[in-house]
């Protein structure tokens, strides 16, 4: 079997996040022959847990990595940075969702878990691994009552969480604009550039690590499969795909997959003392189609809000300028709103990230032919669920069973979705229609 890809992976605008620490690590192109045990196409979140995964199973393994782009200023130098441990569905009205809750925050935490012990192996600074908890932020009445709704969830649950009031959250956050907060202490804070650099320094300790060579196309060589980029080649037993929505580009899942961008803003560095409030705190939207705001302070790269609103389904895998005008004009009238004492404030940096959903929100994280494995489609929750589909692949690859691995290998296939364009059509408008009803949230 031949797969050869239809496009390459692209983005608008700076990977704030990388661009804010400067210069990273400096990984080679693949200009060279080169054979491996197993092959991890893609250097993000999933990616790179799978190459530390294989190494823990094979300790002796060649691993060779490969990336499109240099390491972080791809996908997860775009991410939010939330490392949620609680049940997180975007498509829900107040993230509860449907499904084994208990199951998934399982899940979620032995990602947590697995990241965690990463930071302690591989040095990665601790203020890029931040256990600070984060605050589901209502700014209305119907917020408010979002708020109370998963609050009695997690009752049902057995979760620990704090009810946050106006006042609470000005304190936190140095804005008028929520009336409650629900606090929930189990989600990790990441600096997501800093952490993915220091996995790819900790991982090439005993892989290879190839940024800037995207994979052109792979077929089948007898046992082996040979991957082929601009100026190289890898043959290898075994083949991770790491790519999440990229995934469609090699002809897998096609049709199945919405290829969605969400928009970000980070400002210039602020004088703390005019901001107020504490030094680094997270407010997701008590709606899930809100504003999401983090600030940060210099141990993640210095004191700055930043701001993301804004969706877009792209099947093409790639932002317009419209919609990037528009992520910008919206990201300045949410920060405005929450920072009126801040006028004027320039956002440095605007960018666009790429996330891949499926309607019926499962993974595909498992074999697709012999000695080829998938760990793609994120639903929106790329720094857990991302980390959980790559140690998944990593066990399926190596052989070895998990609850991980088997948790979704039962999940059913990514449900096709409509004809196109009646797909693109009615998704944008629907995004547009929920972001309007969120309003203030």
């Amino acid at each position: 079997m031949r797969y050869a890809a239809r496009r390459l992976p692209r983005h608008r605008g700076p990977a704030g996040w990388a661009e804010i620490l400067g210069p990273g690590p400096v990984f080679p192109r693949l200009e060279a022959q080169v054979t491996a045990d197993v092959a991890v196409v893609g250097a993000g979140f999933a990616g790179l847990s799978a190459a530390r995964r294989v190494l823990q199973h094979w300790p002796q393994a060649r691993v060779v990595v490969l990336d499109a782009w240099r390491v972080a200023d791809g996908a997860a130098g775009r991410n939010s940075g939330f490392m949620i441990d609680l049940p997180h569905d975007l498509a829900s009205e107040d993230y509860a969702g449907a499904g084994d809750n208990r199951m998934l925050t399982r899940l979620n935490r032995a990602a947590i878990a697995f990241a965690r012990d990463a930071v302690a192996d591989y040095d990665i600074s601790p203020d890029y691994f931040d256990p600070a908890g984060k605050v589901n932020g209502a700014a209305t009445e119907a917020g408010d009552a979002h708020n109370r709704s998963y609050a009695k969830h997690l009752e049902g649950l057995g979760e620990p969480h704090e009810w946050l009031d106006a006042a609470a959250m000005k304190e936190l956050t140095g804005s008028a604009h929520y009336r409650s907060g629900l606090y929930t202490p189990g989600t990790v804070m990441l600096q997501p550039a800093g952490y993915v650099r220091g996995l790819a320094t900790g991982v090439v300790r005993g892989a290879e690590l190839y940024d800037r060579s995207p994979v052109l196309r792979f077929e089948r060589a007898g046992r082996d499969w040979v991957l082929r980029t601009p100026k190289g080649s890898v043959t290898a037993e075994r083949v991770i795909l790491a790519v999440n929505g990229h995934l469609e580009s090699f002809g897998v899942a096609r049709g199945r997959l919405v290829q969605l961008f969400l928009f970000a803003s980070m400002t210039e560095e602020l004088d703390p003392e005019v901001v107020g409030g504490e030094p680094r705190w997270g407010v997701t939207p008590s709606d899930p189609m809100g504003t999401t705001v983090r600030r940060i302070d210099t141990g993640q790269g210095g004191h700055r809000i930043v701001t993301r609103n804004c969706a877009a389904v792209r099947p093409g895998m790639h932002p317009t300028d419209r919609d990037m005008g528009r992520a910008a004009r919206a990201h300045a009238r949410a920060f405005a709103a929450r920072f009126p004492h801040l006028t004027g404030v320039r956002q440095a940096q605007v960018w666009g990230g790429h996330l891949c959903l499926s309607l019926n929100g499962v993974a595909h994280a498992r074999e697709i032919e012999q000695g080829l494995f998938s760990a793609c489609v994120q639903n929106g929750l790329g720094t857990a669920r991302g980390t959980l589909t790559g140690i998944a692949a990593a066990d399926r690859c190596c052989g070895q069973q998990s609850e991980i691995a088997d948790y979704f290998e039962a999940e059913a296939e990514p449900k096709r979705l409509p004809p196109q364009p009646f797909a693109t059509l009615g998704a944008n408008a629907y995004l547009r229609w929920k972001e309007w009803r969120a309003g203030d949230e």
